[in-house]
């Protein structure tokens, strides 16, 4: 049996070992072993990535400590579009590429915001919930019923997924305003997206939608000042992540009625605290933080890790990566 010359091993909380195949086939091109490490402390962490090559992960937290007691790190791959569970500064400094899938899912989490919003717009949970109970409402119980047409959704985040809303959404006739400080205009414009300060799209849209990152420039960006800001009759759809929102603050405008609804992918805390109001609200639809997941997109997600941890093991620069400043501990060269 030929030795592996690479150890790449896959960091979380808990892990499906029915589902690595696509990672294990791209690895083994390229020798190297993949190992599966369930770790719930930063210490079982430190423990099973001290001689890792590459690390694959989907929640576990890389921080400072795991990557400066890992000298032989080279790569972190993030299964995912996000990377907050990732110091990426921490990972700059020890020459650590950290590595993201801006793509996997992009059509997948679009269709999903939208399907949140048409939800909230149409009431569509509450009046399932009471049908199958064997209540019929009447037309004016469905009142105030909003008609989705000729309204106003405000994307705050013009990048890949919010663009593929915009897409969507002028299908349904919907004006399609937009908050981005760092999408080319020209882009914006040609997805018919109109960029306004955040404060004008909060007073103007209808559906308000949350497309970014979450950072230290993101956190809590959506708060009490800004939920006070939007119409009485909009609505909240976040598919990004649950702390680009104070989420005490939403519940806040939900309870006292600052919006009418909301439709939420995401949340502070995952798994949902079984005393979060959020749930148990009428006006709010609730999904379990699988806006980009499809059957072909765990598929590509699963394949492209893997490939992109084969490209920095086999001296190649990934597709994508993170920390742009970052002087790799290994020459790479361009191109597969």
């Amino acid at each position: 049996m030929v030795e592996s010359r690479h150890k790449v091993v896959r960091v979380d909380k808990t892990i499906d070992r029915d589902a690595i195949k696509e990672e294990r086939e791209e690895l083994a091109k390229v020798n190297a072993e993949l190992v599966l490490a369930e770790c719930t402390t930063e210490s079982e962490t430190i423990e099973a990535t001290k001689d890792a090559d590459a690390v694959l992960t989907m929640f576990g937290q890389m921080t400072r400590r795991v990557m400066e007691a890992s000298p032989k790190l080279k790569v972190i791959v993030r299964y995912g579009v996000g990377y907050d569970t990732v110091d990426v500064d921490a990972a700059t400094d020890n020459g650590i590429l950290v590595v993201n899938l801006p793509d996997f899912c992009l059509k997948e989490v679009a269709d999903h915001a939208m399907a949140l919003l048409l939800a909230c717009a149409r009431k569509v949970v509450f009046f399932n919930n009471l049908t199958k109970q064997g209540y019929w409402a009447t037309y004016r119980e469905m009142l105030p019923l909003v008609s989705i047409y000729g309204q106003t959704l405000g994307l705050i985040g013009c990048g890949n997924i919010g663009r593929m809303v915009a897409k969507r959404a002028q299908c349904f006739d919907l004006k399609i305003l937009g908050c981005d400080p760092y999408v080319d205009k020209s882009l914006a414009k040609e997805y018919g997206i109109t960029l306004v300060s955040l404060p004008e799209l909060l007073k103007e849209s209808d559906f308000v939608s949350v497309h970014t990152f979450l950072n230290k420039d993101t956190w809590h960006l959506v708060g009490e000042k800004e939920f006070r800001q939007m119409k009485p009759t909009a609505y909240f759809i976040n598919t990004s992540r649950g702390s680009v929102v104070d989420e005490a603050a939403l519940i806040k405008a939900l309870q006292e009625k600052w919006i009418a609804g909301a439709g939420l992918d995401v949340f502070e805390q995952e798994p949902i605290d079984p005393n979060n109001p959020l749930p148990k609200m009428d006006n709010v639809v609730v999904t379990p933080h699988y806006a980009g997941w499809s059957d072909a997109a765990g598929q590509r997600q699963r394949m492209q890790v893997g490939q992109e941890a084969a490209r920095v093991l086999s001296g190649h620069w990934p597709k994508n990566w993170v920390n742009k400043a970052v002087k790799p501990k290994v020459n790479l060269v361009m191109g597969d």
